[in-house]
Parts: structure tokens; sequence; C-alpha cells
């Protein structure tokens, strides 16, 4: 069987029976994290308004499908597409280091979106949400990673719409040769650049919404009989000989069934570039350990992966001046210094971005190539802080950031997140009754039991 077939074959089998507990009672928490960020960007996101209106002006502002945080209707295209960008806006959502990718943003809405047109019970939306993290993820890594993000792309919106459309046509019931077209109509779509990192720009979060809208848009085709080329994946012009120098398709299927790419998904501590969470960590634990105060200190070093560096290091002299909250999400400077400064690194302390301490920091931030770092690579999104202060040098390594698979939080601290996010937006009751229900999610007969509760 060859690797789109078989990717295919185990999108349309793939069932809540058959998957581990485990993996249920993750993939809860995922989508949990994600209604998170969607709300609280649906109200302070930089993007939204925008968003809003351009999909008023296209016609997608009238419908049945929620977004979480919005009191209005939506068409089911309108939902995906907004759901995916607000998932995405404030760069607190799930991540997935060997892919180099956020999986939840495209897959959950494109998934929700498709459940909202058929009515879909929370049972089946999870083995769909399955479905989609396991295609894109699988196929983020077989690229590999690094050569993808070399040529300039963005997978968390090129990987993200296989795993949308992945995810929708599951919901729609599609065989494998109707999930197999619809993955091929997807690589039609797939597209997604990382020269937002030159300037701030605001496409990072549009391209993954888009790709949650295209895989909406790619499963509803294949389910209305529509065709698309056969071996998407691994063909001669398929997706991995086009995005990548090197693929390897075999790691696509690679115990596929058996060990879950899901699992292997983080969740964010931070508002920020996961390639700045190693060094985060780092900050605040020799912060706390030996009491160092922002005037003591002469210089901050942070080793990292030369995929790191591309995003939260280099040019050093433009992340040591971020303009605007993109440019300081991926700024290992600001967000160093902000931990440092005031001992935390949250989403409202963006609103820090021209204070004086902070400022008076950046300059003392290098951020440089750490071959030990490079070792851990794609494993680990790790890192390594120097720090020179009163006349001594001060060094943490952290190889797996707090919110990785291995070093994973807690049921208690996703929900005091999702509480920290949600509650300001929607008053901490009807804030704690969506989550529960997200939690519930498996037991619900059908997806508005939990969409109704989106505002």
């Amino acid at each position: 069987m060859k690797i789109t077939e078989a990717l295919s074959d185990f999108c349309a089998n793939v069932s809540i029976a058959s998957l581990p507990s485990e993996v249920v009672e993750r993939t809860l928490l995922l989508l949990l994290d994600l209604i998170g960020s969607i709300v609280r960007a649906r109200s302070e996101a930089a993007v939204a308004p925008p968003l809003l209106a351009t999909v008023a002006a296209m016609g997608m502002g009238n419908g049945a499908a929620r977004v979480f945080g919005d009191p209005a209707g939506y068409a089911p295209a309108g939902a995906a597409l907004l759901n995916g960008a607000l998932a995405h806006a404030l760069d607190f959502d799930d991540t997935h280091a060997a892919g180099t990718l956020h999986p939840g943003a495209p897959v959950i809405p494109a998934a929700l979106a498709a459940a909202e047109i058929v009515g879909a019970s929370g049972a089946d939306i999870l083995a769909a949400i399955v479905a989609g993290y396991e295609t894109c993820c699988r196929i983020a890594v077989a690229l590999p990673a690094g050569d993808h993000y070399a040529r300039g792309f963005h997978p968390s919106a090129t990987c993200g719409v296989f795993g949308a459309a992945a995810a929708a046509a599951r919901i729609f019931g599609l065989d494998a040769a109707g999930i197999s077209s619809a993955l091929g109509i997807a690589l039609s779509q797939s597209a997604g650049s990382l020269q937002f990192l030159a300037d701030g720009a605001q496409t990072k979060p549009f391209q993954v919404g888009w790709a949650a809208m295209a895989g909406l848009t790619a499963a509803t085709l294949a389910r209305n009989g529509y065709k698309g080329p056969a071996e998407a994946i691994e063909g001669r012009h398929g997706f991995l000989q086009g995005y990548a120098p090197a693929p390897r398709p075999e790691r696509v299927v690679q115990d596929l069934g058996s060990v879950y790419e899901l699992m292997h998904t983080g969740i964010k501590p931070y508002p920020s570039c996961r390639y700045g969470h190693a060094g985060i960590d780092a900050v605040l634990a020799l912060r706390a350990e030996h009491g160092l105060l922002p005037e003591q200190v002469d210089s901050i070093t942070y080793g990292l992966s030369n995929a790191g560096l591309l995003l939260v290091g280099a040019p050093i002299e433009h992340k040591r001046n971020p303009r605007n909250i993109v440019d300081a999400q991926f700024s290992a400077p600001f967000v160093l210094s902000c931990a440092l400064v005031t001992g935390a690194m949250e989403w409202d302390s963006y609103q820090r971005l021209n204070d004086p301490v902070i400022r008076t920091m950046l300059p003392k931030v290098d951020c440089i190539h750490e071959p030990e770092i490079e070792a851990e690579f794609p494993t680990n999104m790790s890192g390594k802080i120097t720090i020179a202060a009163r006349g001594q040098t001060f060094s943490r390594k952290v190889v797996v950031p707090l919110g990785e698979p291995s070093n994973f939080l807690g049921t208690d601290k996703l929900l005091a997140k999702f509480m920290a996010l949600a509650a300001p937006v929607l008053g901490a009751t009807k804030a704690d009754t969506l989550a529960k229900a997200a939690l519930d999610l498996a037991s619900l007969p059908e997806v508005e039991k939990l969409t109704c509760l989106a505002s």
C-alpha cells in the first residue's frame, strides 16, 4: 500500500474505540487548551477586527457555525478560518517539536466546522482530531522540518492543511479513497511563508486559519465527488518532493496506529515562539535561585539550534528592537528580558513592549548557535542561558522546556491557563462550564452541546 493510501486508510478507520485511553485523554486537553486561546484572541488579538470584517465582506458571516468567544453565527468556512486564525493569533497554541509546527490550530477548527455541518458526535470529533494530528505531524517530520523551514515555509500552514482535510474528511465519514482525494485537493492549497518574520506582519495566524478553511474545503469537495490527485504526499510532484530537498516519505507511516504523534505534542506555558521557552525557563530559574536584578546583569547569551536561531535570534539587531507583538513573540531578547525583569512571561506581558527597563535590557541579550543544543534538535526545542552579572557567570541548560510531552503541564495547570485566558472574556461561570463541556466531549451526542457555549 502506498503512503497516501495507507495514511488515508488509517484516518478512515480510526475511532474512539480503537484509540488508547491516554490518547483520548490527551486529545481532550489539547482541545481545551486551544479553545482558551481562541476565546481570548477573539477579544484582544490585533488580527481579529480585520479578519471579522473580511469574513463578513466575503459573505461568510451568516450561519449556525460558531467561533469561540463570539456571540455571532458564521458559515462553516468562516468559522474554520476565524477559529484557526484566532487559535494561532496569541502564539499560545500547542506545538509539535519534531515537526516544528502547531497542529491544533488548523486541525481542530476544521473538525469542529465539519461537525457542525453534519451534526457529528463528540466521539467522532475526537477521532477526527486524532486523524488530523497524525496526518500533519507525520508529514512534517517526513520533510524533515528543518529543511522545510530553511526554504522559508511555515509548516503549521503547509502541513496543517493536510491535517485539516483529514480531520474534516473523517467527520464526513469518507472512506480511504475519499480521504485520499481530499488530501490530493489539499495539496493544491498548501501554502505558508515565514516572510512575516521580516517585519512582524500579520500573515502568520491568517495562513494557519486559511489552512483550516482550505482543509475543510478539500474534504467538502471530496465528499461531493470531486477527485484529487493520488499520491499527494509521496508522488513525483507531491508535497514531500516539492517542499523539501531530501524527504523521508516512509516516515509518514512509520508505526502508524501504534505510536501516536499527537502524544508528542506539547502545550505552551508562555505565549511566544516555542524556541524561546527553554530560555524563559532557564532565566526564571536563575532569577529565582540567585535573586538576579536587571541592573546587575551585564549580558545574557542564549544558545540555540540553527532552527531556533532563525526564528527568535536573527538578525539580532532586529530582534533587539521589537516594534509590535508579532516581533516580540519571535524575539528572544524581548521574552528573556521580560522574564528577567518581571519574573513572568504572560499574554499581558506584551503591554510592556515599550517598558524602559525592558528596553534597557534588550541590547544586553545575544543569541548564538550552540552545538550541544543543535544535537538535541529536532527531538527537543532546547536552549542554554548564560548570564554575566555581579562579576559572576550563571548558566543553565534546559533540554525539555516546560509543557513538552515529557515535561507536560498537568490538568490543574491547564485548567488554570484556560481560566486565565477565557474568564476575563466570558466570566468565570461561563468559562468553567465551557471547560467542563470540552473535557466531556467524548460523551456529548452532538457538537452543538459544545459550540452552544461559545459565548
